[in-house]
């Protein structure tokens, strides 16, 4: 029996969400994610918030906000690039909302990066998990956006991140650190102080 109905998971998300489009399996597939989260998590540290409701609201639902925003700006089959992907946030949820999109979760703790292996097993996705350092990645991976949320070491992250977007790409962060000047900025519903933030370099 899943840990929370689809009906609990849509009204959490409404906020995120609004009136953006979504498939028709979401639902159905953040249960699943939610499920497998929960069972890992148990046993290896993946996310320190444990309380199913607030995993929803705070990882999936601003994972989700961002890829509603990113989908405005995107054409379907662009390629992400979610940097140090923890448990998959935001990567994995934009992926649910995104499935045309191409997503590479980059997570370089080994157990968090076989978590991701299965959940993608588990939810059917073509997403690619890359479990080294993004640095690593050969110079001629470049994405159309890259991700950022909670990482280490913030401004290094930023520096190398910046480093892996295509031309006329973006660089996405949630954090609550101010926009920097003429990019897009939006509060995140429910955070205090939590920006999503879409700059092109």
């Amino acid at each position: 029996m899943p840990t929370l109905p689809e009906t609990r998971i849509a009204d959490l998300l409404a906020p995120y969400l609004g009136d953006a489009a979504t498939p028709p399996n979401l639902l159905p597939q953040l249960s699943l994610y939610l499920d497998l989260l929960l069972r890992w998590n148990a046993r290896t540290n993946l996310t320190a918030i444990r309380e199913p409701e607030e995993i929803v609201r705070r990882h999936f639902g601003e994972s989700l906000f961002a890829g509603r925003h990113l989908a405005l700006l995107l054409p379907a089959e662009a390629t992400l690039l979610d940097f140090g992907s923890g448990a998959g946030f935001p990567g994995l949820p934009i992926q649910l909302l995104l499935p045309k999109l191409r997503v590479m979760l980059a997570e370089s703790q080994g157990k968090k990066a076989s978590f991701l292996r299965e959940a993608v097993r588990t939810l059917g996705l073509v997403t690619e998990v890359w479990a080294d350092r993004v640095e690593a990645l050969p110079p001629s991976r470049l994405f159309t956006a890259v991700t950022l949320r909670a990482v280490d070491r913030m401004e290094q992250a930023l520096a190398a991140a910046r480093q892996r977007i295509a031309p006329g790409g973006w660089l996405v962060t949630l954090s609550a650190e101010p926009a920097p000047e003429g990019a897009l900025s939006f509060p995140v519903p429910g955070a205090e102080n939590s920006l999503l933030t879409l700059q092109q370099p």
